[in-house]
Parts: structure tokens; sequence; C-alpha cells
């Protein structure tokens, strides 16, 4: 097998570092973590946009091209007869040197040529509506060098999916402004109607020239890697009126041997107020544009801005620090892991090199899952997202399965109807409350469907979502799936034999479905517990009684129809037949009820958890990780829907969802099985994976992606769908609550491990409500789970929960 290596971590600078431009896919990094955002590749290429990328994308980018990953910030640089990029790309000179560092929202791409070093940083600083990118030349001849720099970008029509679409238009809507006073190149189509903004690409040096117009820089039949006018040396001073509107800046520079010099270039957005939109006449008002430039016109105003990035980062990632000995462990802890999390925070499921940033928006079930990843770093910014996703809920406990993040509305083109989203709310809300102790966003009022005089409390939405679940039950009292559940490929009621319908929107036998989900029930014994436990901390008795009764009986349906012998079943379909039973000729057992039901310890006295993990280990664990179903389905099953229509190994069906394997994971330390659960942990781990298999891995070593091929598929261990999925959350949920078992509670930090008997010790440091607990465990005899002394400042603590108290404080553990 090709195990060729791409790169490597470099944790002392929290970098990956990638040595070869030509990776096995574009590895990509994220700039930006409020309202801007860029995606760039290890070659540059990738676009921004502002707060919505389908609403505001600001430049363009074309999907699934030929060559790969070819619209990006590009600066070409033209020495002699040379043509090269820093970055490689477009034009794919070889160069004589190459290395991208990705970090904490910054990238830094540096190349040589012919004794030129170029060194480009990327990065969007706090609180800023601009992208700063800092040209470094640096000439290391012993000859004068004549260079010729033509930077690049092409602006998108901003709705990004009409702007692939409706070209009857847009190829007459497109204009620009030129400053040349400024060096600055503006994109204002439709500004003079509708919009109030506009974008602009600035540099902070006198131009010898500029162009705006695509053909015209490029040529009508030309490539990016040899734009006609790169190629002649000397600009066209175009000015595009409609077309394709870019800006390209033409940049003439002389370095002396040993001669350095820094040009910062600045993509920014702009919004004016409506009676503030123009300076003169078809002129816009660039006063807001002014002072973007002003703000990094030099190199020690980057450098500071710079500073205050990578300040923000290390207050962030000093929250939650392990020192385990494993430095594997300990970087993806550390470092990559909530690295993730706060990407999948900001993007939910939107904008990645899988996903084109037009079809999904945030999802509600994502957001509230994600929320466990990041909300012990932005605490404040996870209150707001609860309101914002809660605020998409229907009175009856129902609501949207995504909302756009632009207007925080429910999305009515994929509407509702997923019946485990409100459970998710329940799952969300508690998690924040133990991280922050605010129980005052249980008052807070929240409308259904942003509506108007509709809010109630938000304790009010968790009772609604709380009986969505029990008001929506099946023939055998456990849940209707609604559309789908989780899975949102297991479509029990959509029976399409049309290519045209979509799987997830289509239910073409809904009345009278005797469709149910294990899975839905697993999970809501788990957030109902959560919900019960909340209301008798509220002193509520009355509901955490009903709550538990009804959260018993389901227990009790799961017991009595959700068990098959050895494993738990998936569901039951529209006819009331099973799905995920050893009766089944394909798709015998399934993940998502096995990880829920053990999660909830459903039939422990029975020895069910225990049984039902012995079947994963021996039916659905492999190499790479643990298969989503197993056996794989060879046929399309109508009654299944979507999940049956992927080719074996890939994706819902019989690919390793590794953002399920998690919860198999916490089934594996509810049942005291440290040694399982640390073998499925590591084996979906980036560091672990990024050691052995770089090339067949395929997308970016240092974070989760959303599958793995499983065992059935042509190319098991192929990663696809990387950075925004649920795994980064429960990855992080796994690692930091139920393996190093660091739980925050509503009165502390309970201390839980579920350790490989391998492992003897470790610390964590974790600030907690202000103060600050320095966690040390020793495990002598090589215990799995149970924690046998506590000690809180050298005084002992009665059972594990170590109560918050402001300060700083030594805790001692022995497993």
């Amino acid at each position: 097998m090709d195990n060729k290596r791409y790169g490597h971590f470099d944790d002392a600078h929290r970098e990956y570092v990638i040595t070869d431009p030509q990776t096995p896919w574009p590895w990509i990094n994220y700039l930006g973590n409020e309202d801007f955002f860029s995606l760039i590749s290890n070659t540059a290429g990738g676009y921004s946009f502002y707060k919505d990328a389908k609403f505001r994308r600001i430049t363009r980018y074309r999907y699934n091209d030929v060559p790969m990953d070819n619209n990006g910030r590009y600066f070409y640089i033209k020495d002699g007869d040379t043509v090269w990029n820093p970055g490689w790309k477009p034009c794919r000179t070889p160069l004589d040197s190459y290395e991208c560092r990705h970090g904490m929202n910054y990238t830094r791409i540096t190349g040589s040529k012919l004794g030129v070093v170029a060194s480009v940083l990327f990065f969007v600083p706090l609180h800023t509506a601009a992208e700063v990118q800092m040209l470094s030349l640096e000439n290391n001849s012993n000859e004068v060098k004549h260079l010729k720099i033509f930077s690049f970008e092409e602006w998108c029509l901003w709705n990004a999916a009409t702007d692939m679409e409706n070209f009857q238009r847009n190829f007459s809507t497109g204009e620009v402004e030129i400053e040349q006073q400024t060096s600055t190149i503006y994109h204002k189509t439709e500004y003079r109607e509708r919009r109030n903004h506009y974008a602009f690409y600035h540099v902070n040096t006198p131009i010898q020239g500029f162009d705006t117009d695509r053909e015209s820089f490029v040529g009508l039949y030309n490539e990016y890697s040899a734009p006609q006018v790169v190629v002649e040396g000397k600009p066209r001073n175009s000015v595009a009126h409609g077309w394709s509107p870019v800006a390209s800046h033409y940049i003439e520079v002389e370095l002396k041997p040993g001669e350095k010099r820094d040009l910062i270039f600045l993509l920014g957005y702009v919004e004016n107020e409506q009676d503030k939109k123009w300076e003169s006449k078809k002129v816009i008002n660039k006063e807001k544009a002014h002072a973007l430039m002003n703000r990094f016109a030099t190199r020690r105003q980057v450098d500071k801005a710079f500073a205050e990035l990578k300040a923000y980062w290390d207050q962030l990632l000093d929250i939650f620090v392990v020192d385990s000995g494993n430095d594997k462990l300990d970087r993806m802890v550390n470092i990559w892991n909530q690295y993730q999390c706060m990407v999948t925070f900001c993007m939910s499921r939107s904008a990645s090199f899988f996903e084109s940033g037009i079809g999904r928006g945030m999802g509600f079930r994502d957001s509230n899952q994600d929320l466990v990843g990041f909300v012990h770093q932005i605490p404040e910014r996870a209150r707001q997202r609860i309101i914002d996703i809660a605020s998409t809920q229907f009175p009856d406990g129902g609501c949207y399965h995504q909302y756009q993040p632009l207007t925080k509305r429910g999305n009515n083109d994929i509407g509702g109807g997923f019946n485990d989203d409100p459970c998710w709310l329940i799952f969300g809300t508690v998690a924040y409350i133990k991280e922050t102790g605010d129980f005052s966003i249980l008052d807070e009022p929240v409308p259904f469907d942003n509506v108007p005089g509709s809010e109630v409390s938000l304790l009010e939405h968790l009772k609604v979502s709380f009986n969505h679940v029990i008001n929506n039950l099946g023939p055998h009292r456990l849940p209707l799936i609604g559309r789908a559940d989780w899975n949102d490929c297991l479509n029990l009621n959509c029976f399409s034999w049309n290519p045209d319908e979509s799987f997830q929107t289509t239910e073409n036998k809904s009345e009278g479905s005797k469709a149910e989900s294990l899975m839905i029930a697993g999970l809501f014994v788990v957030t109902g517990r959560d919900y019960v436990s909340l209301c008798r901390h509220l002193g509520h008795n009355n509901e955490a009684d009903r709550a538990q009764k009804a959260v018993d009986d389901m227990v009790e349906a799961v017991e009595k129809h959700g068990w098959d012998g050895k494993w738990y079943l998936r569901a039951y379909d529209y006819f009331g037949h099973k799905i995920g039973s050893d009766e089944n000729e394909e798709g015998k057992i399934f993940i998502e009820s096995q990880g829920w039901c053990t999660m909830a310890a459903i039939g422990k006295e029975k020895g069910y958890p225990e049984m039902a993990l012995d079947s994963v280990k021996e039916r659905m664990e492999c190499e790479h990780g643990i298969v989503l179903n197993n056996p794989a389905f060879t046929t399309y099953h109508v009654e299944m829907g979507e999940i049956s229509s992927y080719p074996e190994g890939y994706k819902e069906n019989a690919g390793i969802f590794c953002h399920n394997n998690p919860w198999v994971i916490i089934g594996e330390t509810v049942a005291g099985r440290g040694d399982d659960a640390w073998r499925h942990y590591t084996k979906i781990l980036p560091s672990y994976v990024e050691e052995k298999y770089q090339t067949l891995h395929k997308v970016e070593p240092y974070v989760n992606c959303q599958m793995v091929a499983g065992k059935d598929a042509a190319r098991p261990g192929e990663g696809k769908n990387s950075w925004l999925t649920g795994t980064a959350a429960w990855m992080w949920y796994t690692v930091s609550e139920f393996i190093l078992g660091i739980q925050p509670d509503y009165e502390g930090l309970r201390i839980d491990p579920c350790l490989p008997s391998t492992a003897k010790e470790y610390t964590v440091k974790r600030r907690f409500r202000g103060a600050l607990y320095h966690i040390h465990v020793v495990n002598p005899d090589g215990h799995q789970k149970g924690v046998k002394h506590i000690s809180l400042d050298g005084k002992a603590v009665t059972g594990n929960l170590v109560p918050w108290s402001e300060g700083e404080h030594q805790v001692e553990v022995i497993m």
C-alpha cells in the first residue's frame, strides 16, 4: 500500500505542516470565527463569504472542477520568462521549495523559485470583515530581481446558487469601481438596487495597472495556469461591464540581493446604511472601506492583529489541557479536536470542500450536538446558539430541520418531521447549563417559528420537546421515526421509485405508518433522564415524576420490543416489520441503536449492553472503525429509502460513519470496558490514522471526517466529507467526559474516567466557571473503571463529585 507522507504535525506551533502541494485531496483550513469566513486549501484555493455561504458569497469557487481546486486567492510572480505561484497552483510550475502551515484560523504558504522566496500569511483578524493576505518577498539570489506581481480574485455575484444558474441576468449585472489612488478594486454588483453591501480588494502600495474583467485577464480560451495578461507581462486596465468581474493588481517589484519586501492585500466586505450608500451619483460610499484599509496598512499593524488572533486561541485552548505522555492523544485533545469543534460551531454543515454552502445551512440536530464541543470555550455564544435553534421550533415540539444563518429562520425547502430533532434541544441545553451554571437561560422568552408574540420560556420549549416524543409513539410504544431519525437515509415512509424525488423530504406512505425508531428510543431515555434531573434540580418534582414515568415506560418498551437476542433492533418499518434483526437477510445489525441503548444501559440487569457491544465487535468492527450496518445492502429496498441506494461500504450503507462511532465508545465506557473503548477511539483518531494512512485516507489528516469507506467498499479506509461533521463534537465529548472522565455537572465536576488498562497516569488542567482545577489521575493497578479515592486540596471527597468553588484547586484521583 502506498504510504507516502505529505506532511506532519508541529505541536509546538499548533500547526500542520504540508510539504508536498500535490496532496491526495485539497487539505484545507478555515479563516475567521465570527462573521467573515474563508476556506483555504494548501495551494491557496477556496473562497470567502460573510455570515452565509449561500447569500453572501464574496469570491467564486467551482466545485468538482477539473483540475481540482482551481479557484482561489492567487499571486502570479513573473520572473523573466518564468511564472510561478507561492502555493504551486494554478500555474503548477515546479518549485524549488514548498511549505504550507495550517494553524488556528490562519494559513501560511511559502514557495521559492530562482532564488526568490514568497511567503503569504492568510488570516481574518478578530472582529473584522476582511481577509488579510500578507505577501512577503525575499531575494536570496546574487542578482537584482525585477518581478512582476499579479494578484487575482474572482468575484461571486453574491448569491452562490443563482451565480451558477441565471446567466441571462448574471452576464449583464456585474459592476466594479477602481480607485487607483488607494490601489483598490470594488465589487458593487446589484448595489445600485436592493443590496447595501459591496466587497473590495486592496493592496497597500501603488499599482502599475489592474484588471477587473475576467476575459481580458485570463483570455476566453486560456486557463488560470496561464492567464494572457500574466504571460504577456502587462495589464490591460480592463473595466468589467457585466460578464465576469474579477480583481487583479499589477505591481512591479525590484529586489536587490538579500532585500525583503512586504505587500499587504486586503479582501474586505462593507455594509452601508440605506441613506449612506452613495458618495455621489454612481460612486459608492467608501468610508468604511478606507477605515478597514487604514487598520492594516503596515506590517506592524498586521503583526499586531495576527498576535491578537494567536492570543485568542491561546486563551481558548487553555481551558482544557491534558498531559498523558501520549503525544498523539494530547495533540488531538489539546489542539485539533477543539479547533475542529470551533469550526463546526461556525459552519455547522454549510461550507466545506464537500458541502457547497448552498443547500444545508445550520442543522437543528447538528447544531445542538456541536454545542458540546465548544460550550467550554465560548459559553456566551453557545447561549445565543441555543436561543436561535429553539426559535425554529413549532408549538407541538417539532421543528425545522435546518435554518439559514443569515436570517435565522427555518428552511422551508427541507421542513421538519425528523423525529429525533426535539430531543437534541434538551441535550444541548443541559450541556450548556452544566458547563456554565447559568440556569437563567431557562427563563429566556423564546418564540415558536420566530413568530413575534408566541414566546414562551426556554424551559417550556424543553417540555414540548420531551412531549413530542411521547405524543408520537407507534404500536410498540416506541417513537415514530417520521421522515427519518439521526440517520437521514433511513426513510421508512418514503417509498420512492422516482429518481427526481428527494428521499429525505418525500413521504409517499406516511398515513398509518408503523415505522418506529430504536435509536430515538435510546436517545429519549438518555435525554429524558437529563430532563428529569434538571426538573428535580429546579424543584419541579411533579414534572420530574411525570417525565420519569415516560422514561421508564420507554425502557420497558425497548426491553420488550427492541431486543433481538444478541443486540438491539434498529427500527420497525412502515408495515411493522423488524429492521436490524438477525431475521433480516441484509442489515442485520445497526450501530445507532447499539450506541444509544448501551449509553442508556437499557436492559443492564439482563446483560443486554455487554451482549450488544460484543456483537458490534464481532460483526461491525474492522481495521478502520465500526461500520454503520452489517451486512451491507446489495439491492435497493424501497421500504428503507436512501440507505440502500449507496454502493456497499459507502456512507450509510455499511460505511464507517465516524459521527456515531463515539456512541458505541461511550456505551463501552458506561459498561466499564476501557480497553474496548480505547481501541475503537484510536481507530478513528486523526493522529493515529495520519501515522499510517495519509495516502489511503485521502482527506485532511489533522481533523475527523464524516465517513470512512467500510470493509465492504472498493477502498476500505478512504475518507470523505471532512471537517464539518458531528464527529468533532462527539470525539471531544467522548474523550473529555467519558475516557478522561472530567464531566461538568450542576454542582461541580464529576470525575469518572474509563481508561485502557495500560493507562497509568495523566493530568488535566480544567478551567471551570472561573475556577482552575489541576486534576491528577493515577491508575497504578491498571483498572479500566471506578474511582477509589478523590481528594480536593488535600481533603477527601465523598463520591466522585468535586464541588465547584472559586480559586485554584488541586484534585488527586486514584483509580
